[in-house]
């Protein structure tokens, strides 16, 4: 079968010949409706109202049972957690070991969705092709050797001498946080979109699966060693109905002829065939699976060797820049976008390179010369190529701003104690931070979207270079767009800078818009207090450090702050008890003394903190000869 998107001069070197279209009577062949696809519409209709039932049970209830997703086994090997997922997925596999890929077909959200947009594109009268691949058959399998077993390779590589190969296995059937690795709504209908219409419009019903289903790797493997076939008897003459009505895109009328059954591991197990053979050939039984079946037949596909490894390179190129782009494209949306690239890559240099082309059936070059249909393809292709190409631009500086980052070796506590933590960079931290704040300012002006999870790092990297004020405006910008956890450690990272910058309302503001996230944000609290003392709202400064301390006791610098603020109000023996026992908790390490010292310096505990600028010295003789701006250490 061609590609739908052939030359003349390639489609007679490439279509396969089938009996039902070939037929020599003057009249139409008549192919019957298929008789089980109303059964599997109707069970995969069920199994996605059963999905949204699923959902809404656990927005009632609150908790439910995790997601019966094949994905989630990801979690289970990396992790432990035993969640639905991984038993489902484990049982899939088993099944389709001895039945074949009925799961494909009967119960998958994803084929639902790409039958239903074959559908929806025939009723429209626009039938997809099949579009084949020598080399891209194979990213399936290698997307779940990656998803599902190099979390083992890698944990044997990287295990200590007396660690466990596996994890420590728990129980995760039930979760109160259904959604939690799944992406957001706003990704997942762009989502399905790309690996429903999209791919299904370029590459034929089932092109995600054939090309993109790490899932389907897997049991394409299994199928081949399962006794349960599709299998003919002698009643078949070969009239090619069932290869015209099949959806997996199998020559079903070639397999059953050449092997007395489908060997095809692309085979869903749809029943089609079965049900529009006029003659009753075709029935599903068990007998020698295709991997004891030698291969005879020779495939036909859509790519030369050359356009092979032309499309394996645009493939993996156009797949790196766009997955986890923006921090939110996934990486089988990814896989979906890159095999689409591909082929308009390749279809596009086809394109340019006859005289004679089509579509869907509408000429796009003729005799030379471009169509309307023609420079509309080409537009659309470039646009597609150039926004992955763009997308590669971003990624790349977002991966080397995130790695620049990520070699940064100054404790948060001990930068953020001041304004200006410049000094704290070693020639290392310097380059990293430099180079982060260029890769990151890239990223976001030249990008087509925010990321949203890249924008506290560059915030960071802004403050490490000495400019609190934009780190401060960038932190209030991500924690408009972020929610949860993350904004909560936004806004108490911008209130801790504002804190130092002197803006202890603003400040103070942040905090409480942070805790209101994460009321057990005990460090929250210390900068909540050290805003309220410094607007000499000592009593309610007071309260804060109390609040914190009152979470956890184990918290040096909240006792220090409440020795400090008790001996300036007058209560001296308290004082020294919570002086004496923050003692106790500090460890013997220079830095944190430092930054002990420098936080009761900042808001003008000068005492306190001499005590532990001298401490600090004396466990590094070097720390004398640091410049800092104090208030209040003696001279």
């Amino acid at each position: 079968m061609n590609t739908g998107c052939e030359s003349e001069k390639h489609k007679s070197k490439r279509s396969v010949s089938l009996p039902v279209i070939n037929s020599s009577a003057g009249t139409k062949p008549v192919i019957a409706d298929s008789r089980t696809s109303w059964w599997r519409a109707a069970a995969l209709i069920a199994l996605n109202l059963l999905m949204v039932a699923h959902i809404i049970q656990w927005k009632f209830m609150g908790s439910t049972v995790s997601p019966i997703e094949p994905s989630e086994s990801m979690y289970t090997l990396q992790t432990g957690a035993v969640n639905a997922g991984f038993i489902f997925f484990t049982l899939a596999i088993l099944a389709t070991l001895i039945f074949g890929r009925f799961v494909c077909g009967w119960a998958c959200h994803i084929v639902a969705l790409q039958d239903l947009c074959a559908w929806l594109l025939k009723k429209l009268g626009l039938k997809p092709v099949a579009f084949r691949s020598r080399l891209l058959i194979y990213v399936p399998l290698i997307t779940a050797l990656y998803m599902f077993v190099w979390p083992t390779v890698g944990r044997f590589l990287t295990k200590a001498e007396n660690e466990s190969l596996f994890p420590q296995f728990t129980n995760h059937l039930i979760t109160t946080d259904f959604w939690a690795t799944f992406p957001p709504v706003w990704v997942a209908i762009p989502f399905l979109f790309v690996v429903g219409f999209a791919t299904v419009y370029f590459l034929g019903s089932k092109g995600f699966c054939t090309y993109g289903c790490p899932y389907g790797g897997f049991f394409a493997v299994a199928d081949k060693f399962a006794p349960g076939k599709i299998r003919v008897t002698d009643a078949c003459n070969q009239c090619g109905h069932c290869t015209a009505t099949c959806t997996s895109n199998v020559k079903v009328h070639q397999e059953v002829n050449a092997y007395g059954m489908v060997v095809d591991p692309g085979c869903m197990k749809c029943m089609d065939c079965i049900s529009v053979c006029p003659n009753d050939a075709l029935y599903f039984g068990f007998g020698k699976p295709s991997v004891a079946v030698k291969k005879t037949t020779k495939p036909h596909y859509s790519l030369t060797w050359p356009e092979e490894i032309a499309g394996s390179i645009v493939f993996v190129a156009s797949f790196f820049a766009v997955w986890n782009v923006y921090q939110i494209v996934p990486m089988l949306m990814a896989i979906g976008i890159a095999i689409i690239t591909t082929f308009l890559a390749l279809r596009s240099w086809r394109l340019l390179g006859v005289d004679n082309f089509a579509f869907y059936g509408r000429s796009l070059r003729s005799d030379g010369k471009f169509t309307p249909a023609g420079f509309a393809f080409l537009l659309f292709s470039t646009i597609w190529i150039m926004v992955g190409f763009h997308s590669g631009f971003i990624r790349f500086h977002e991966s080397a701003g995130n790695n620049a980052y990520e070699s940064l070796n100054v404790p948060d506590e001990l930068a953020l104690a001041q304004a200006d933590p410049t000094h704290w960079l070693d020639a290392d931290g310097t380059a990293n931070v430099a180079t982060g704040t260029y890769h990151f300012r890239q990223a976001a002006r030249l990008g087509l979207l925010s990321n949203i999870d890249a924008m506290p790092k560059r915030a960071w990297m802004e403050f490490l270079a000495g400019n609190a004020e934009m780190a401060e405006r960038i932190l209030s910008k991500s924690a408009e767009m972020q929610t949860g956890q993350a904004r909560a450690l936004s806004l108490y990272y911008r209130g801790a800078i504002l804190n130092r910058l002197g803006r202890s309302e603003e400040a103070m503001t942040s905090l409480d818009l942070a805790l209101a996230e994460r009321p057990d944000l005990v460090t929250a609290l210390e900068e909540k207090g050290e805003s309220l003392w410094k607007m000499d709202r000592k009593l309610e400064a007071i309260e804060a450090w109390q609040a914190a301390l009152a979470k956890t006791d184990a918290l040096p610098l909240a006792t220090k702050f409440l020795a400090g603020a008790l001996k300036a109000t007058g209560d001296l023996r308290m004082s020294q008890e919570l002086d004496q026992k923050a003692d106790i908790l500090i460890p013997s390490d220079p830095f944190f003394h430092w930054v002990i010292a420098t936080r009761l310096d900042n808001v003008g505990m000068g005492e306190l903190a001499e005590k532990h600028y001298s401490k600090a010295i004396q466990l590094n003789p070097s720390f004398e000869l640091r410049r800092f701006p104090r208030q209040s250490r003696p001279r």
